[in-house]
Formats: C-alpha cells, sequence, structure tokens
C-alpha cells in the first residue's frame, strides 16, 4: 500500500509531516478549477478535492490524498489570482472584514473516496498601501487561494482566526488523520 499525495504544495507535505507521515509519492493532478455556475464555496472545494483524488494514476491498493482550499467572501469564491493586480484586488477586498477559508480533503483507494472538510473563520486587516505593495512586491501571494498564505508574511495581517489553523494553511491533520485512518492506513501504528 503506497500513500500518494496529490499535490504539489509544500505546505501539505509539511503538515503530512508533522503527523510523522512521508508520502510513497507525489503526483500533482492537472484539472479545470473554475467554479461552476452558482456554485458555492464548500461544495466547489469539496467536488475540487474529489476530482483530483480521481484524476492522479494509482494501483487498487493505493491510498490517494488530494485537497482543495477556497477562500470565500460570502458566497464569492477567491481562487489563486492570475496576477499582482486580482492579488492586489482579493486582498483589498478582504480588508477589515472576515471570510471563510474551506479546506476539502478526500482519500480515494481503489473505487472508495471519502471526503471530509474544514471551515474555518479568519479576519485580516485592512492593509496600507506599503503593507499591500511590500506583500505584493514578495510574489508571496502567487499561488495561493485568496492571495494570502497565513504561514508566510501575510500572518502579519490576520489578527483573529477560528478553527484550524493547519486546515487555513491547505490540508487539516486532524480530518486528515481520520480519513487516513477510516481507510487502513497507519496513521498511529508505524514503528
Amino acid at each position: 500500500m503506497r500513500l500518494i499525495l496529490g499535490s504539489s504544495s509544500p505546505r501539505r507535505y509539511e503538515l503530512l509531516a508533522q503527523l510523522g507521515i512521508a508520502p510513497d509519492l507525489i503526483l500533482a493532478p492537472d484539472i479545470d478549477e473554475s467554479p461552476r455556475k452558482g456554485e458555492l464555496p464548500a461544495p466547489y472545494a469539496l467536488r475540487l478535492a474529489r476530482e483530483k483524488a480521481l484524476a492522479v494514476a494509482a494501483g487498487p491498493e493505493d491510498i490517494v490524498l488530494c485537497a482543495d482550499t477556497t477562500v470565500a467572501l460570502g458566497r464569492r469564491i477567491l481562487g489563486k489570482p492570475a496576477d499582482a493586480g486580482e492579488a492586489a484586488a482579493f486582498l483589498t477586498a478582504l480588508g477589515g472584514r472576515r471570510h471563510t477559508v474551506v479546506t476539502a480533503i478526500a482519500v480515494r483507494q481503489g473505487a472508495r473516496i471519502l471526503t471530509r472538510s474544514s471551515e474555518s473563520a479568519v479576519k485580516m486587516k485592512r492593509l496600507s498601501d506599503d503593507e499591500l505593495n511590500t506583500y505584493l512586491a514578495s510574489n508571496d501571494w502567487q499561488g495561493k487561494a485568496g492571495g494570502y498564505g497565513i504561514q508566510g508574511l501575510a500572518g502579519a495581517f490576520i489578527p483573529w482566526i477560528s478553527g484550524s489553523f493547519s486546515g487555513i494553511m491547505g490540508l487539516p491533520v486532524a480530518e486528515t488523520a481520520a480519513l487516513l485512518t477510516a481507510v487502513g492506513y497507519p496513521v498511529w501504528r508505524r514503528a
């Protein structure tokens, strides 16, 4: 039985390591992440995690772990910004407001797929022009839903959260451990 991490995210790899788990293989799936018309953030994240898990080539005994992190401002899904202008628009919209971070996990073994999600509330402070421009120049916003990662420079912009810090980072460790245990992966029995 191999554990395949279906993600190229270094944060997800690091969060698995917190559980003492090193995946046997890393295969990042390439899927269309466009939201469907009228799709809400939580169902969107679950759909993407599931589609990613199905897109990873694996043997029948292999366990595939995939996740999707979505930042939502109300019903609006803030994906990975295409450029610095879009990142600035996202960060400005999030400033001074609470938003939701949904991370959905899918674990597949053969035809069996289990899913779970974690929802956290996050408040970002209003950014000054200097803060915004310095952050954008760092390029830390690239490849991150909503244009920020709480574990990086943007952590200084987050005075309050309610929920899972690891979920906001991209892989809620409690939910991940539960799903891996449910499919028979020895999370707590390794020597």
